[in-house]
């Protein structure tokens, strides 16, 4: 496979797309070791595949969104079954042209397109009405993300844009964690309780806890596993794909502590208060992330950082 741009897994396997264009879109299934076990081909051509989305029921959602030079007049997503067979989505920006690298797939379904911006922030935006086959559905923006400069070492471009450009989003399998990458961080954002059309919405409004993901050539590819794993890949040619242990768990509030209220202070004057527990997900070390880095298996992936319009 050659310019692995999206990445999906079930716990079981990996599902990885390219956006090469060979003409078909081609899902490649691999196992835990990486080697391809089948090829799930769609009978579609796709324009520049860059991110890919699995949902509770093993569809998989293709994000044919890229468009670097900024001359699609519309983008489309590829709801794709297991045995192949497919459905393709036209949408149109509100606010002309964009390029995009990351999709989200939220519990209701709704498809978020999340833009890849190198002046200000990532600009988010969704269907405003069902998808259909044989039209376009305008899209509607509904949130931007602004992410800071970093110094974590990656990226193609070798400077700071590297780590402020999105390249990729994911959803853990029950919805409660969601996360955007650049070429050289991962962002991980706590989905609140509440009304579900609006959760995307309002994680992308929070704020993320940063996991550091260094020296990947060309970082686009991002996953979780269902245990609430992060999983990312690259571009390039014996590159690996990274797997950071627990990560899911650093966006989740920690669980209350219930401790047993004091006495009256008539009845026991000298007993002192309970000591506080400080166990907000905001404070743990972002290093622990770090020590729980794996490095899965070799992907076999041709270098090829020159992009198609």
């Amino acid at each position: 496979m050659q310019e692995l741009s999206g990445l999906t897994s079930d716990g079981k396997q990996f599902f990885a797309v390219s956006d090469s264009d060979n003409g078909t879109l081609r899902i490649q299934v691999m196992g835990r070791d990486c080697v391809v076990k089948r090829t799930i081909t769609a009978p579609v051509d796709p324009y520049d595949v860059e991110d890919l989305a699995l949902t509770p029921d093993g569809t998989l959602w293709a994000s044919d969104t890229g468009d670097n030079n900024k001359s699609r007049s519309t983008v489309a997503l590829h709801k794709v079954s297991p045995s192949g067979a497919v459905e393709r989505f036209r949408v149109t920006y509100p606010d002309g042209k964009h390029d995009a690298e990351a999709l989200l797939v939220d519990k209701t379904g709704t498809p978020y397109i999340i833009t890849k911006e190198p002046l200000g922030s990532a600009l988010v935006y969704r269907p405003t009405a069902p998808l259909r086959t044989d039209a376009s559905v305008p899209l509607e923006q509904v949130g931007r993300v602004s992410l800071s400069t970093t110094d974590t070492p990656g990226g193609p471009l070798e400077g700071t844009l590297d780590s402020r450009l999105v390249t990729g989003a994911a959803s853990t399998a029950d919805g409660s964690v969601i996360a955007l990458r650049t070429y050289t961080d991962a962002y991980l954002f706590p989905v609140p309780d509440g009304d579900p059309k609006e959760a995307v919405v309002k994680a992308l409004a929070g704020d993320p806890v940063r996991v550091p993901l260094p020296n990947e050539p060309q970082g686009e590819a991002i996953a979780f596993d269902p245990d609430g794993t992060l999983l990312s890949a690259s571009e390039g040619a014996g590159t690996a794909i990274r797997a950071v242990a627990g990560a899911a768990a650093l966006a989740r509030p920690a669980a209350p502590t219930t401790t047993t209220p004091p006495p009256p202070a008539a009845a026991q004057p000298q007993a002192a208060p309970p000591e506080s527990s400080n166990g907000s997900w905001q404070n743990w070390p972002l290093a622990l992330t770090l020590g729980g880095i794996v490095l899965v298996a070799a992907l076999v992936i041709g270098l090829r950082f020159r992009r198609r319009a």
